[in-house]
C-alpha cells in the first residue's frame, strides 16, 4: 500500500471528535481521503468539517445504543474503510470497583466496536473489499493494577481484530490493529501518575497512518516502550505481578 492507495477512498472514523481521532481525520484528509467523522458531539464534529481540507461530513451516533448505530450506519452508506477510535476511561482498582463505569467501559470500547462491525464487515465482505482498522492499546497485551474495565475492553478489541485478520486474511477485506501507548487526551488527563512516552495526538496519528499503509497487521507505539508491553506476555505470572502488580 502507498499514501495513493488511499487517496479517493471513503473511510469512516467512529470516535473522532477528539484527540487521537481528529488528528487521523485531518491526517487522512491532507492526504486525500474523503472522511466521514462520527461521535456523540454534533458541535465538534460541525467544527472539525470546517477545519478539513478535503471532502467530509459527519454523522453523529452513540455506539453504546443499537439503534443509533444502525442508523448511523445507514446515514454514512458506502465505505472502503471503517476506523474505529471511540473510547471511553476511568481509572480504577477493584478495590473501588465503580459498576457504572466498568460496564460503560466494556460497552463503549468493545461492544460498541462490535455494534459498528455488525453493520459494516458483512457488506465488505459481500462484496470482497474493504479496509478496517481496529484501535487497541498497549494496555491489550497483560492485565495490569488501577486498570479495571479499560484494559480488558482493550485486550478483547486486540482478540477480536485477530479473530477478524485470521478469518479474512485470504480476502480482499483488509484487517489492522493499531496498539498505541499514553496519548495527550481527555482521557489520560485523569491519570494521576507519570506517563513515560507520552505522545501528542499528531504524532499518534502518524503512526496509525503509517499502519493503514502498510501490509503489517499490527503496529505498536511507540516502540521502545511497546517492547515492555509485549515482552511481559512471556513472564511467567509469579514474576510479572511482583514486578508490574
Amino acid at each position: 500500500m502507498s499514501d495513493m492507495d488511499l487517496a479517493g477512498k471513503r473511510y469512516w472514523l467512529v470516535g473522532a471528535s477528539d484527540g487521537l481521532g481528529k488528528a487521523l481525520a485531518h491526517h487522512l484528509s491532507r492526504m486525500g481521503v474523503e472522511v466521514v467523522v462520527s461521535a456523540r458531539s454534533e458541535d465538534k464534529l460541525t467544527a472539525l468539517v470546517a477545519e478539513l481540507p478535503g471532502k467530509a461530513s459527519f454523522q453523529t451516533i452513540d455506539i453504546s445504543d443499537d439503534q443509533s448505530v444502525r442508523d448511523a450506519a445507514a446515514a454514512v452508506g458506502d465505505i472502503d474503510g471503517l476506523v474505529l477510535l471511540a473510547g471511553v476511561y476511568w481509572p480504577f482498582s477493584a478495590k473501588a470497583w465503580d459498576a457504572d463505569q466498568a460496564v460503560a467501559m466494556a460497552d463503549i470500547n468493545f461492544t460498541g466496536f462490535m455494534r459498528v462491525l455488525g453493520q459494516a464487515v458483512p457488506k465488505f465482505v459481500e462484496r470482497d473489499a474493504g479496509h478496517i482498522v481496529v484501535t487497541s492499546s498497549l494496555t491489550g497485551f497483560r492485565g495490569l493494577p488501577g486498570s479495571i474495565g479499560y484494559t480488558a475492553s482493550k485486550a478483547a478489541t486486540m482478540s477480536l481484530a485477530e479473530c477478524m485478520h485470521a478469518d479474512l486474511r485470504d480476502t480482499g477485506v483488509r484487517v489492522q490493529v493499531a496498539n498505541p501507548g499514553f496519548i495527550k487526551t481527555q482521557l489520560t488527563e485523569k491519570n494521576d501518575f507519570k506517563m513515560p512516552f507520552i505522545m501528542e495526538p499528531e504524532d499518534a496519528a502518524r503512526e496509525m497512518v503509517e499502519l493503514m499503509v502498510s501490509d503489517h497487521f499490527k503496529k505498536s507505539f511507540p516502540t521502545f516502550f511497546s517492547l515492555l508491553f509485549r515482552g511481559s506476555q512471556f513472564l511467567p505470572d509469579w514474576l510479572y505481578y511482583r514486578i508490574f502488580a
